[in-house]
């Protein structure tokens, strides 16, 4: 099968350059075009709502950071067409929003060796796999 719309979902964390050779390669090979996305938890989200402080100048704090370090990736990795997306809320659904707003046909996500309760809790990869309306391809990292 071939991917002509693939969505590449990072962290933004140093391993995150791994993911993105996995996801260039693929676009590489099959001609797609790639849309990196990075998902930036909203403080409000991931709290229930009930943040007592106005968070909004660190919102916009996390926004320029990322949308930095977003360039940042871009620049390593080659690629002729493609797209970068910094958008806020709930992580796994904003990925399969994002995916199907694209029309994508693969969304490719790191997976952290977890162990103990955060492998037992689950993680990013695995939540970003149930619901996807594509396939998902989760690259393992493993810091050097």
């Amino acid at each position: 099968m071939l991917y002509h719309r693939i969505i590449l979902a990072v962290d933004l964390t140093d391993e995150s350059i791994k993911v993105a050779n996995k996801a260039a390669s693929l676009c590489q090979a099959t001609g797609a075009e790639l849309t990196i996305l990075h998902v930036i938890e909203s403080l409000n989200y991931a709290y229930g709502g009930d943040v007592p402080i106005d968070i909004t100048d660190i919102q916009t704090q996390l926004q320029e950071t990322a949308k930095e370090r977003m360039s940042i990736l871009e620049a390593q990795i080659d690629v002729a067409k493609k797209e970068t997306c910094v958008t806020q809320g709930g992580i796994e659904s904003e990925i399969h929003r994002i995916a199907e707003e694209k029309q994508a046909d693969l969304i490719v996500v790191g997976s952290h060796c977890r162990h103990g309760l955060a492998l037992l809790l689950g993680s990013t990869a695995n939540g970003v796999l149930h619901g996807a309306p594509c396939d998902v391809l989760a690259v393992r990292v493993t810091k050097d």
